[in-house]
């Protein structure tokens, strides 16, 4: 068993740690910032509210898209160039982008901006998790991953609060000048030695993301980390998202707002976040302690659409809930990071995250389609079922990295 005293856990305390959680931040409050805004931001560009639901949907899928572009970008770079060269240049990019769209006047040009913001943002998590991993100690990895993604999540609720204190375009400005003031913090910040390692041996193929393909166990072992965070984003993406919808199907008299769903759904993950690191290092299982949030999210979306709630506040009780449940997303990054060699890690743990952040483009279209034939909550129910029975599949059926040597390369 893999104990841990204090000194080792004063380790959790060192620079890269401490910017890949503020770079995390940044990176959740740029990320959810459009969905906070959408309506105010289009409604000032003198848009209808037909002409709002159509290009805002646009927007926000043009975001997503950008997000898996940059995650196969980001990765690969992260693994031919190294960790560092990722975190600067995605801050760099998604900063210029935020500071834009709080200039623009144009929808189409408001679309591109979320396009390019998106590709910025896909880079952070992944590397941020990548460094991090490789630089704490075995006994810390899962703690170190957590912490980051706990701190990080707190983003949303910055965003949520800024955008009701100030108008749209000054949350853009702030969102931009978090990341240039990050980008100053990061110089401090040194390369992780496994990458140093491998970056002398010219011999050794980094970076290739094809080669996630070209080998069946690696590709089906790449599918089932993608496979494990389904049911973070169906919470979000979905429950959150569409709570509006959901909650007049429920009979809710009061309007569900979708920004405080989201609000209270970001507050349980940041909790959720920082306890599944620890009941991990507890099981010395990263397996265990994803499954069991896992199964935990399922009871309470179980609870939230049966239909037995009541009211608006009911409803963000079970955001904050399901929340909680779906704080394995810094762990599903980790055993992603974990699952593949140095020399292809940032690929894996930076394209992992953004393909299941893309995939919800799927899940509204199921759930639009599903609407089409039957209530709003059972078509929620419909999808959700899809993203749980995937991801319990695959954290069941993957292997466990729990206290596994980061120190090897992927053939």
């Amino acid at each position: 068993m893999l104990s841990i005293n204090k000194k080792t856990l004063s380790s959790l305390f060192v620079l890269p740690v401490i910017v890949a959680a503020l770079g995390y931040f940044v990176d959740i409050y740029d990320l959810l910032l459009f969905g906070i805004v959408r309506m105010p931001s289009l409604k000032s560009l003198g848009l209808s509210d037909a002409e709002i639901s159509k290009i805002g949907m646009e927007i926000l899928n043009w975001q997503m898209i950008g997000l898996l572009v940059g995650g196969i970008f980001w990765g690969v770079l992260g693994d031919k160039k190294g960790r560092l060269s990722v975190l600067f240049g995605s801050i760099i990019t998604y900063s210029i982008a935020n500071i834009g769209c709080g200039f623009v006047q144009d929808p189409n040009l408001y679309m591109l901006l979320r396009f390019i913001a998106g590709i910025g943002l896909a880079g952070e998590l992944g590397a941020g998790i990548t460094l991090v991993s490789e630089i704490l100690p075995i006994q810390l990895r899962a703690i170190g991953s957590s912490m980051v993604a706990g701190i990080g999540v707190l983003g949303a609720v910055v965003a949520f609060f800024t955008v009701e204190l100030f108008n749209w375009r000054n949350a853009y400005f702030f969102g931009g000048a978090m990341g240039i003031a990050l980008l100053l913090l990061r110089v401090g910040v040194v390369e992780s030695g496994a990458f140093d390692k491998i970056s002398k041996q010219k011999h050794v193929i980094k970076g290739n993301f094809l080669t996630l393909f070209t080998n069946w166990k690696r590709f089906v072992k790449y599918l089932r980390c993608i496979g494990i965070g389904l049911p973070t984003w169906f919470v979000i993406g979905i429950l959150a998202t569409f709570s509006n919808e959901i909650g007049k199907s429920l009979h809710i008299v009061e309007p569900v707002k979708p920004g405080l769903a989201i609000l209270w759904s970001y507050a349980g993950l940041s909790i959720g976040d920082i306890l599944c690191g620890f009941i991990s290092q507890r099981l010395q299982s990263r397996k265990k302690a994803v499954l069991y949030f896992m199964m935990f999210t399922l009871m309470a979306c179980f609870i939230l659409l049966i239909g037995i709630i009541e009211t608006a506040k009911q409803y963000y009780l079970l955001s904050l809930i399901t929340g909680i449940g779906i704080g394995y997303w810094a762990m599903f990054v980790t055993i992603s990071a974990e699952q593949f060699g140095t020399n292809l890690r940032a690929t894996a743990a930076t394209t992992v995250p953004n393909m299941v952040r893309g995939i919800v483009v799927l899940m509204t279209l199921g759930f639009s389609y599903f609407k089409s034939f039957t209530t709003v909550t059972l078509s929620a129910s419909i999808v959700g079922v899809i993203c749980f029975a995937i991801g319990i599949y695959s954290i069941v059926s993957i292997g466990e990295t729990h206290g596994k040597d980061l120190d090897y390369l992927e053939e």
